[in-house]
Order: C-alpha cells, then structure tokens, then sequence
C-alpha cells in the first residue's frame, strides 16, 4: 500500500493552494481528483455562454502542479476515510486503491441542492461542474438557433440571484442583444429575498437589479419556486402564483453537502449543519480528529462565505500548520478580501475591504483585474484577454467554436479534448 505524509481530496482552489504551500517544505503530497483539471468554477457562466472556450478556465490539474516535485496527483473517487487506520480509499480506472496518509486535508467542494426537491435536477440546468456549463451552452445554442415562434425555446428561467444567477440571466440577455441579434429571448431572474445580491445590499444591489431591467431581463424577488413541471416553473409571491414557461430553466438557488463529506462525518463524529457540510473546529480540523482538516465549500465555521478566497486561505492555514510554520491548533481567521460579481458587458459590483463599493465600469475592470490574477498559468491569462475582447469589445463568442453541428443540424457541444468526467 502506498504511502504519504498528506493526502488532499480534492482540486479546487483550497485543494490547490494546500498543495503550493506544502511544496514550499517539500512536504510529500498526494492529491486525489475527481477531475483532471482543476476548475476556475467562478467563470464556468462564461464557458456556458459562449464567452471562454472550456480549456480556459480548466488546465490540467498535472500540469499546474508540475513544478512541485514533492506533489503527485491522482484521478480517483474517494470511497472510505478509515481515521483509525489512517487509510484513504479511492477508485480509479484501473481498480480500488489505498494511501496511507499522516494528515488529511478534505477539500472537494459541494454539489447543487433544491430545497428537498430533488427531482427538479432533471428539469433545470447547474453550473457547478465543467459538464454543466458545456450541457447549458449545447442548450442555449440549441434555443437560440429555434423558430422564432417558438415561445418556450426563446425563454429562460434562471432561478437564484446571488453571483451566479446574476451572471448567467446577463450574459444570456446580452446573447439576444448582440450575438443573435434576429432572435428574441426573454430573461426570468428568480430570487426569494427582496434583493438580488442579497449579501451585499444597499447601492449594490439596487444597481444590479436597475441595471439588468434595463436590458429587459424581468425580475422576481420575493418570489419563491413551488413547482417544476417540465417547461413549466410555478412561482409564488405573497399569495400570488404564476406560471413561467421557459425550456431553459437554469437552477443556481442552493448547495448541498456531497457524499465525502457524511463519510469524513461518520468517520470522524463530526457534526454536518443542514445542507451536510461539516461543522468544522476553529483550527479546520475535523471531528475529534486533530490529523484530519476540512476547507473550503464542504465546510461551516463562522459564517464565512462559500467563495475562493476562503478556501484558498484555509488552504494555506492546514498547510502551515502542517509544515510547522504555524503551530498546531492555531485558530484560522478569514481575512475579507471583498466580493464581487458582474452584472453584464461593462457592469460589474464590487464590495471592497475598508467600505469601498464599485459598479458599472469601474467596477468591471476591478473584476477583471482580479480574475486575471487568479486565472492558473500564463496562457490563460493571455487567452482570456483575447476571448474578453472577442465578446465584449466586440461581438463574438469564442466558446461557441467548440460546438459543432450534430448529424440532424443541431448543435452538438464539445469540449475539444478537455476531459470533463467526474
């Protein structure tokens, strides 16, 4: 049985960032992936619309951590956890395996969740994987490319009005506006608070909602999804119901804990909160376990937002305290770097440290400042720039290309060699 010093479920941004900093001590390191790549999530609305090629935001997880001499990277689907034994189990193409570890960090992330509705998944579109955002874009094109009397295709539903609701109802507006300019579409933006944006309120939210009304995307707060039935979405304010019918309905309302998280729950007794995900110690360990941490989406502490940056700081945290730069048990404390989310070509809000609150293009150019800092090697930063210029400053779709007519003159995506298996 092969063994390690720390073995890293998962290759999402904390996932990521715990391997870096483990290989600044050459620290040997296994890092177990669902995936082959590691996946830019924040940007995976654009991929579904047409704005980045998927390759873009999802390099070969490998290949970012090539220079690492001490980190070896794994694709497997983690099974069990035995604490006691302190053996991980995963499977893989070629059969089960097992890593003995000394320290275990847990970072795989979340699904998608619907409120105990389970069944609504097969109605709607998510976009929490890079299949997702390739089955949405293969949607979208095929609706676009519809008779124009064909009212349920050239609607869309898009249910949520946090970041990625938000995102995804503008960019599929600005397709109508100035991509397929001969087509009509008509946008439905859900949300059951009375902001969209809701955590970030006041002047952000106020602009996001008069800015995306005012390219004709109607939007609906206070109003709760009851019902999906099909192409139809039942909807309720007040007392009020309604039927929107729409082929498109894309789901962004919720999460839930995935299956690792109840195994590290059973092995460990730790406690999960209502979604699942594990109601995890000040010092990111696990349970009654003080060799087992979980970061990032998976878990809940304090409130801190299921966003990158925490993950990519716990990361860093479990790391130095593994490393001995840190001693054990030292309390992980979140330092807010501000959120931020675009609202569509040129509009974006940003909430900054220190008060400072940005929209329309001041707020856009922050945003993309940001994501071409955090974007994972030299190419995509630079082929990113292109794409963004193609469909911003101008009015092309790059990720488009990856999609190529099927045998009955349909859309047909592809992902040009990117594998996108779980």
């Amino acid at each position: 049985m092969r063994s390690t010093d720390v073995v890293i479920i998962g290759s999402g941004f904390g996932g990521l960032a715990a391997a870096k900093r483990l290989a600044k001590s050459r620290v040997d390191t296994l890092l177990i992936s669902a995936t082959d790549e590691h996946l830019f999530q924040p940007l995976l609305y654009q991929v579904a619309t047409g704005v980045l090629p998927t390759e873009e935001i999802a390099p070969n997880i490998a290949d970012v951590l090539a220079s690492k001499e001490t980190v070896s990277v794994v694709r497997g689907y983690v099974t069990a956890v035995d604490v006691e034994r302190k053996v991980v189990v995963y499977r893989t193409d070629d059969g089960v395996e097992e890593v003995a570890y000394r320290k275990l960090i847990a970072a795989a992330g979340v699904a998608q969740g619907y409120f105990g509705h389970d069944e609504w998944a097969e109605a709607t579109f998510s976009l929490k994987t890079l299949d997702d955002a390739v089955a949405l874009r293969g949607q979208l094109l095929d609706c676009f490319a519809a008779p124009a009397d064909d009212v349920d295709a050239h609607t869309f539903v898009v249910v949520g009005g946090g970041a990625t609701g938000v995102e995804i109802a503008g960019q599929i507006r600005e397709l109508a506006v100035r991509h397929f300019t001969d087509v009509p579409a008509h946008v439905y933006l859900v949300e059951g608070a009375g902001d969209l944006l809701p955590v970030y309120g006041g002047k952000l939210s106020d602009f996001t909602r008069a800015t995306l009304e005012k390219t004709g995307i109607e939007v609906l707060t206070d109003t709760f999804v009851t019902d999906i039935d099909g192409h139809a979405v039942t909807v309720r304010s007040g007392q009020t119901e309604r039927v929107l019918r729409a082929a498109t309905i894309v789901w962004s309302a919720g999460v839930r804990a995935t299956d690792l998280s109840a195994t590290i729950a059973e092995a460990t007794g730790c406690a999960t909160d209502r979604a699942g995900r594990l109601l995890i110690d000040d010092d990111l360990t696990v349970g009654d376990r003080d060799d087992v941490f979980a970061i990032g989406d998976m878990t809940s502490l304090k409130g801190y937002p299921g966003q990158s940056p925490v993950a990519m700081q716990q990361g860093r945290h479990v790391a130095d305290m593994i490393r001995g730069k840190k001693a054990p048990g030292t309390e992980f404390v979140y330092t807010d770097k501000g959120s931020m989310a675009v609202v569509n070509r040129h509009n974006a809000v940003v909430d900054a440290p220190f008060g400072i609150k940005l929209t329309g293009v001041l707020g856009w150019f922050t945003w993309l400042g940001v994501h071409l800092y955090y974007l994972v090697g030299f190419r995509n930063r630079a082929v990113a720039v292109a794409s963004w210029f193609k469909s911003f400053a101008g009015r092309a779709r790059p990720g488009f290309a990856q999609a190529v007519p099927s045998a009955d003159g349909r859309p047909d995506d592809r992902s040009d060699g990117v594998d996108t298996a779980a």
